[in-house]
C-alpha cells in the first residue's frame, strides 16, 4: 500500500549471496530485506558445467547468480517491507572488488558462450582469486624499475586481486578468451549494465583496482614492456566513460523492471564497492574515521584531508569514497574465513556435540570458552595469513602460522589466538597509516562479525581505540540505498544523505587499560613473526606455495 513516502532499494552483492534492503529516504529506516544465496557459490575446485578441476588459488563465480539476486531478493524485500513498488524512486548496488567479468561488446559474459563453457578464464574472477600473483609480481618489479609515478599511490605494490594482474593472467594463459573479450568489466559495473542497459565504469573501482590516477592508466609503453602485445589492453578492453559516486548511471530498463518488480525508468546509481559504500552508511565521512567492514575478509577505508603515501595500502583515490577528500583503503584477505575454516577443520566432534546440546553454534561455544581466559593464558600467537596478506605486505603467497601449541592446547585456545591475530593485523594497518601521517582517531566496525562481543572488545584493546559499531546489520546495502537516494535527487550529495540516512552507535567498546598493556606485549611477538616471515628473513612460505602448485600440477596431469 502506498504511503507517499519516497523509498529506495540498496542491493549488496557479497561473496556468497546478495542482500536487498528497502529504505525510507526521509530517515534511513530499513523497512524490509531479503537474501538470495548464489546457486553456484564460490567455484574453487571444479567447473560446474564440465567438472574440470581447478588449480590452487582459483576462485570463480557464475554471473547469472547475480541476476538471480535481482529476480528474487529485490521483490522479496519489497514484500517484506509491505511497500508499494510505485514509491521506489531509485536503486543502488555494491559489489565485492576486485571481481572481474570478461564480456562481449553487449555485456554477455564469455562463460555463457557455448565455446567457453569449459574454459576457466571465461568465468568471473572473484576478488579472492589469487593465482595471478606471478603477474602481480612482474607488474610491481617493472613499475619499480621504471619509477612509475602511480606505484606509491598503492603503497608500492599492486595486488594479484586487481584488474591488471588478472587481465595479464588471461592474456598469457588463455589467449582465445582474451581475444574474444571486448570488455574487462568490474562486477560492480556489470550489474548496473544489466539494470540499465548502459555500461558506466565507476570511479571507485577504476581508482582502487584499475590503477587510474590523475586521469591516466598505466601507459602503453609500460604494458608492452610487461608483455609484448599487452600494450593495447587499456584502449581495447578497459577504457570506458567514468561515473562519479552517487551519480545516476541510467534508468531502470524494462527488462530489469520485470526482474525486480520496480517501476521502469527509476534512477540507478553508479556502481560502488561494498566497503567504500559502507562509510556513509555508518556516518564515517570525516578524516580519521576508519571503517572496518568485517566479514569473510576485512576492508579498511577512511577519508583523509591530504594525500599521503602509505606503505602497503590498497590505494588512495581522490574522491574514492566521497567527493572532495582522499579516500584510503587497506585490508585483510582473511578474517571470518579463518574462523570458519578452523571451526570446519580444526574442532573435535565433542565440541560440535556440546554446541548442539546447548542450542548454539560452534563459533558461539568457542567464543564463550575463550572469553573466560586471561590474555595470553593460551600461550599462543598466530599470523592471520591463511588467505595471504592484503595489507601491508601485499603478498598472497604468505600463509597462516600458530606458534606455541602444546599437547595441552585446546580448540578454544587456538580459536582465541586466531581472533587476536586478526586484531593484530588491523593494528598493523592502523600504525602504518599513522606513521605515514594519516591519523586514525576512531574505529567503526560493520559486517557480520559485529555480533561477537569478545572479538569487538579484543579489537578495542589491541588498537587502543574507541570502537563504534554500525547501527544497521546490513550496512553495505544501506550505503547503496543512500547512493540511490542521491542519484534520484532526493538528497544533494552523499554526506548530506549520510547525515539523514546513516546509522552508527558511537564508542560501544572502549579500551581497557590493563588489557591494552597485556596486548602490547603479545603484539610485539606478532610483529616479530610478521616481519620474520613477511619481509624476507625466511622465505619458507613462498617455497611451500611453489611446492604445492607443482604437486597439484602433477596430480592434475595424472588425472587427465
Amino acid at each position: 500500500m502506498s504511503t507517499g513516502e519516497p523509498l529506495v532499494v540498496g542491493v549488496d552483492f557479497g561473496t556468497l549471496s546478495g542482500r536487498a534492503v528497502v529504505v525510507r529516504v526521509r530517515d534511513g529506516a530499513e523497512l524490509g530485506s531479503a537474501v538470495s544465496e548464489y546457486r553456484h557459490g564460490v567455484i574453487d575446485r571444479i567447473l560446474p558445467e564440465t567438472g574440470q578441476g581447478l588449480p590452487p588459488d582459483w576462485a570463480l563465480q557464475v554471473p547469472s547468480d547475480y541476476v538471480d539476486v535481482l529476480r528474487t531478493a529485490v521483490p522479496e524485500a519489497i514484500r517484506a517491507a509491505g511497500a508499494d513498488p510505485a514509491d521506489v524512486i531509485g536503486i543502488g548496488t555494491d559489489f565485492t572488488a576486485c571481481t572481474m567479468v570478461p564480456t562481449t561488446a553487449d555485456g554477455t559474459p564469455l562463460c555463457e558462450l557455448p565455446e567457453f563453457a569449459g574454459e576457466p578464464h571465461a568465468y568471473v574472477k572473484l576478488w579472492r582469486h589469487h593465482s595471478a600473483q606471478p603477474q602481480a609480481d612482474r607488474i610491481n618489479a617493472l613499475a619499480r624499475e621504471r619509477g612509475e609515478s602511480w606505484l606509491p599511490r598503492y603503497g608500492g605494490l599492486i595486488s594479484s586481486e586487481w584488474e591488471f594482474a588478472k587481465a595479464l593472467e588471461v592474456f598469457e594463459e588463455a589467449p582465445g578468451v582474451y581475444s574474444r573479450m571486448r570488455h574487462w568489466v568490474e562486477a560492480a559495473d556489470w550489474i548496473v549494465w544489466q539494470l540499465t542497459g548502459t555500461y558506466v565504469r565507476n570511479a571507485c573501482t577504476a581508482g582502487y583496482k584499475g590503477i587510474l590516477q590523475d586521469g591516466r592508466y598505466p601507459g602503453v609503453g609500460f604494458l608492452e614492456a610487461l608483455a609484448p602485445g599487452f600494450g593495447s589492453f587499456v584502449d581495447d578492453k578497459l577504457m570506458h566513460p567514468l561515473g562519479a559516486l552517487g551519480a545516476k548511471a541510467g534508468s531502470l530498463s524494462a527488462q530489469a523492471a520485470e526482474w525486480t518488480g520496480l517501476p521502469e525508468a527509476i534512477a540507478v546509481a553508479v556502481g560502488n564497492v561494498d566497503a567504500h559504500v559502507t562509510a556513509p552508511a555508518v556516518q564515517a565521512v570525516a578524516p580519521g574515521q576508519m571503517v572496518a567492514i568485517m566479514g569473510t575478509s576485512t576492508c579498511h577505508v577512511m577519508n583523509g584531508a591530504e594525500l599521503r603515501e602509505v606503505p602497503g595500502m590498497c590505494g588512495v583515490v581522490d574522491g574514492g569514497i566521497v567527493a572532495g577528500q582522499w579516500g584510503y583503503e587497506a585490508g585483510q584477505s582473511g578474517v571470518g574465513d579463518i574462523f570458519g575454516w578452523f571451526v570446519e577443520h580444526g574442532v573435535p566432534a565433542s565440541y560440535v556435540y556440546d554446541a548442539q546440546e546447548a542450542g548454539i553454534s560452534v563459533h558461539e561455544l568457542l567464543t564463550r570458552l575463550a572469553a573466560t581466559q586471561e590474555i595470553g593464558e593460551h600461550g599462543l600467537v598466530a599470523l592471520d595469513w591463511h588467505s595471504g596478506n592484503r595489507s601491508v605486505l601485499v603478498d598472497h603467497e604468505l600463509s597462516g602460522v600458530v606458534v606455541g601449541q602444546t599437547l595441552a592446547t585446546r580448540a578454544e585456545d587456538t580459536y582465541r589466538a586466531l581472533l587476536e591475530a586478526t586484531a593484530f593485523g588491523t593494528r598493523t594497518i592502523v600504525e602504518t597509516f599513522e606513521r605515514a601521517g594519516v591519523p586514525v582517531t576512531e574505529l567503526i566496525v560493520a559486517g557480520g562479525l559485529v555480533k561477537n562481543e569478545l572479538l569487538m572488545q579484543i579489537y578495542a584493546d589491541v588498537t587502543n581505540l574507541p570502537l563504534s559499531v554500525a547501527g544497521s546489520t546490513q550496512s553495505p546495502a544501506l550505503g547503496s540505498a543512500i547512493h540511490a537516494a542521491v542519484a534520484a535527487g532526493a538528497h544533494p550529495d552523499v554526506p548530506a544523505a549520510a547525515a539523514e540516512m546513516g546509522s552508527v552507535r558511537r564508542a560501544v567498546y572502549r579500551p581497557i587499560a590493563e588489557n591494552v598493556k597485556a596486548y602490547d606485549d603479545l603484539y610485539a611477538e606478532y610483529a616479530a613473526l610478521h616481519d620474520y616471515f613477511g619481509r624476507g628473513a625466511n622465505d619458507v612460505m613462498h617455497r611451500l606455495a611453489a611446492r604445492r602448485r607443482a604437486a597439484a600440477s602433477v596430480r592434475k596431469g595424472q588425472h587427465r
